[in-house]
């Protein structure tokens, strides 16, 4: 009887073994191509999305570059102004940036007194965050960041490129100071928070031992300091923003 059962039991474990091995393709499937896990580790994108939120980004919209009929069978679509992008930061691809993109390549981008144009055009933007009421002059010989945070161009965005920013324009490190976002380093789209802790974030080269202490501090601190008013807030939900002029007509 015994030896009778034996291949019944070898089959249900090579059944569990190969359902758990879907699984983990599946999961890194969706991970490579389709949802990333992002967290907002600086101000940059304030009052939007603040520090602690921790992010589900939209990998699978924009498709690979030059999707084509592709278009036709999935919901994808072309980056668009006014979009909250996840991407490689160019001048080191192994760190994440988030920002919103302002120009699309073509666009020529202006900026007098913090206030941005497109093509000539002022473009809305309900969205934006101003900290320092100081405005800085058009003086070549001001130093970064303050040379081109508040006076900008005009700059025609390359080909293949994008022009991002920060909403919290006197906090946020974009391409007023290092240029264009090229199309390959966009990873995707935020799309929702489904994780906001208000508590400090991790400290960078922490040794081991502080960063178990840190975790510890999230367990024990996780109901008080979790915004629990963000779990499941859409990305831009809160402005309902519509795209300003483009020099694009798929925009």
């Amino acid at each position: 009887m015994a030896a009778a059962a034996e291949p019944y039991s070898k089959s249900t474990a090579r059944e569990y073994y190969e359902a758990l091995l879907i699984a983990i393709i599946f999961v890194n499937f969706a991970r490579i191509f389709v949802f990333q896990a992002f967290k907002i580790p600086t101000p940059s994108m304030e009052d939007n999305l603040k520090v602690g939120d921790h992010l589900i980004v939209n990998k699978f919209i924009y498709g690979p570059h030059g999707y084509g009929p592709v278009a036709k069978l999935f919901p994808l679509r072309d980056v668009r102004r006014g979009d909250i992008v996840v991407f490689r930061y160019p001048d080191n691809p192994e760190v994440d940036y988030v920002k919103r993109v302002i120009g699309l390549p073509g666009d020529v981008v202006t900026i007098r007194n913090k206030k941005v144009s497109i093509n000539g055009t002022p473009l809305d933007e309900p969205y934006v965050l101003f900290e320092d009421p100081t405005t800085y002059p058009i003086e070549p010989a001001l130093p970064e960041p303050y040379r081109s945070r508040d006076q900008f161009g005009p700059a025609r965005v390359p080909d293949g490129h994008y022009f991002a920013m920060g909403d919290n324009r006197d906090r946020s490190s974009d391409s007023r100071f290092w240029g264009g976002v090229p199309r390959s380093h966009i990873k995707g789209r935020a799309f929702m928070v489904y994780w906001s802790y208000e508590g400090p974030p991790p400290t960078p080269g922490a040794s081991p031992g502080r960063r178990l202490g840190e975790l510890a501090n999230v367990v024990r601190t996780f109901p008080t300091q979790t915004r629990w008013h963000r779990t499941f807030y859409i990305v831009d939900s809160k402005y309902h923003y519509t795209p300003g002029p483009s020099s694009q007509v798929n925009e």
